[in-house]
């Protein structure tokens, strides 16, 4: 479960003078969605449909010194199912009522290739936190209707969902497990550069 958010490439590719930029994330035009094995034959896909956060770089470096940080609205996950959903909220998983958002922190950012990064940071779920790794692609940048510059970004990781105490399951008749552990993670973000004010252009 990822969330995250949360991806980075804000660097030479965007902006060329020395400074740094911050850019949030677009809740409308970001998703997270993830796949988790079901009764060990078929695949069930789900999102989480609201997510926020902020991308911070120094402009002009090589993208080392950028950071991340979104949070994920732990109880909008949607899987097409309101049972389904219901229960993933409850105290069997994601405890929404004590545990109401999924965070991540990014705590470093390794260039991988042309367009391609590695986001490594704190992902926090269910009150566990364990260091995961965004397999990251900078898609592009440009000027939205609305005169601002976004840029788009896809990530990508896996978890196992045990390593943060997400543990339910049932046993089949036939033997095995009704839930998968191994949980795939996709995300689409779009973020907007956020205009400087002059406090931080004067400094």
């Amino acid at each position: 479960m990822t969330t995250t958010t949360t991806a980075t490439r804000l660097t030479t590719t965007l902006e060329p003078q020395v400074g740094q930029s911050t850019w949030e994330i677009d809740p409308a035009h970001s998703v997270i969605e993830f796949s988790v094995k079901h009764m060990m034959f078929t695949t069930v896909r789900g999102r989480f449909k609201r997510v926020r956060g902020t991308i911070r770089c120094l402009d002009g470096d090589d993208c080392r010194e950028a950071t991340v940080e979104a949070e994920i609205d732990a109880a909008s996950i949607d899987t097409a199912d309101e049972a389904r959903d219901a229960h993933l909220r409850g105290p069997d998983f994601l405890d929404v009522d004590r545990y109401p958002t999924i965070s991540f922190k990014s705590t470093r950012v390794e260039r991988t290739g042309q367009d391609q990064f590695r986001v490594i940071g704190d992902l926090t779920i269910r009150g566990v936190t364990r260091e995961v790794t965004l397999e990251t692609t900078f898609n592009g940048r440009g000027k939205n209707p609305f005169g601002k510059e976004v840029a788009g970004f896809t990530a990508e990781t896996t978890l196992n969902r045990k390593d943060f105490g997400l543990n339910w399951n049932a046993a089949l008749e036939g033997g095995g497990l009704l839930v998968g552990d191994k949980l795939d993670a996709l995300i689409e973000i779009q973020a907007v550069k956020q205009e400087q004010t002059a406090t931080a252009q004067a400094a």
